[in-house]
């Protein structure tokens, strides 16, 4: 495909793995932060192409994995209404909650939908004035400008039956979390082009800065991701720690201006819990005062939900770089795709989703 193949042209490829082993002298562990770039990794065996010296780790990047599983649970209970419409992208109806997920609770009988846009739930509020029409907002930056369009857009219709149940979370607090772990072993990042193609690369340079640690925006094709690899060795060998930009045919260093000022008006940066790792100060998204009427926690009192992780799952130290998912004792067995234990199984952007998919064989 145009413009597509030439980023997975695998003679260039193997060019890129062979100057990365001339560069390397020494071991390096580079964390990519996105799970698209994970999935990427482990379809075309990127990891496999690279000398023993470079180790990958992945990162927290997969907002359905780090959705907490109060989340779920608030919205299997808000779901379970009568007058609720409850609304989602296809990718959340199986993570599991405490009890269920959202699949399970449309099959018991209540008004769950698929969209494909949260305006699609607005247009649902306008059409079903009988009903409270609730979208499930989540993921990192990415998805917060077209949430905070949704409820922007319901504002100004004055709909007073359309509610978000948010649960947006932001990337440099978490590379901040990581590298303040007393067990950290990450020398370098990658990060995620898609976000910073929306907040730029800017907030990046404090953390390289303070922590000593390169941070390459990077794509998600191979090529991209073998090149920010080369990127980032480099600069370790070289002893420098900086933002470069991989993807620099979508990302400007200071993002689109328009979503960053949509996202600032609609939302305010609060504490986030994060699924498996626990709360992470400055992490997260939560409404501010001049749209709070559209909280769904507060609409339908749900606020104070709180519940624990599962013992047996251990996606919290796979989305922290500290296992991988072959080292679960469940991969595979107890937890695969069709019975998963935990998000990172269920999500298609999920590391252990990944290795089920691409390297059991190995």
């Amino acid at each position: 495909m145009k413009f597509v193949d030439e980023y997975r042209d695998p003679a260039l490829a193997e060019q890129f793995a062979q100057a990365i082993r001339q560069l390397v002298t020494r071991g390096w562990t580079i964390m990519e932060v996105c799970g698209g770039q994970t999935h990427s990794i482990m379809k075309y065996g990127i990891d496999q192409l690279l000398p023993s010296q470079v180790v990958l780790l992945h990162g927290p990047g997969c907002p359905v994995c780090v959705t907490p599983v109060e989340v779920l649970d608030k919205a299997l209970e808000i779901a379970s209404r009568p007058e609720v419409i409850f609304c989602s992208f296809g990718d959340m109806l199986r993570v599991p909650g405490s009890s269920g997920d959202l699949l399970s609770a449309k099959a018991a009988g209540a008004d769950v939908r698929i969209v494909y846009s949260p305006l699609d739930a607005v247009k649902l509020a306008k059409s079903h004035p009988d009903k409270q029409v609730v979208f499930l907002a989540v993921g990192f930056e990415t998805t917060a400008p077209a949430n905070a369009l949704a409820v922007e857009q319901a504002s100004r219709m004055g709909l007073d039956n359309f509610t978000v149940l948010v649960s947006h979370v932001l990337v440099p607090p978490a590379i901040e979390a990581i590298l303040q772990a007393p067990e950290n072993q990450v020398n370098g990042f990658l990060a995620a082009g898609h976000v910073c193609a929306v907040m730029g690369c800017e907030e990046y340079e404090p953390i390289a800065a303070q922590y000593r640690v390169p941070i390459v925006v990077t794509g998600f094709e191979p090529l991209d991701i073998l090149q920010g690899i080369y990127m980032c060795v480099k600069q370790l060998e070289e002893g420098r720690a900086e933002v470069e930009n991989q993807y620099a045919r979508s990302v400007r260093p200071t993002g689109n201006q328009p979503a960053r000022e949509l996202i600032r008006r609609v939302f305010r940066v609060i504490p986030r819990k994060w699924r498996g790792i626990g709360e992470i100060p400055a992490s997260g998204l939560g409404l501010a005062e001049p749209y709070a009427k559209y909280d769904a926690e507060q609409r339908f009192g749900v606020a104070a939900t709180s519940v624990p992780e599962s013992s047996e799952c251990i996606s919290g130290l796979i989305l922290q770089g500290r296992k991988k998912p072959p080292e679960c004792p469940a991969f595979g067995k107890r937890c695969t795709p069709e019975q998963p234990l935990g998000a990172t199984m269920v999500s298609t952007e999920g590391a252990c989703a990944a290795y089920y998919r691409y390297a059991r064989g190995r």
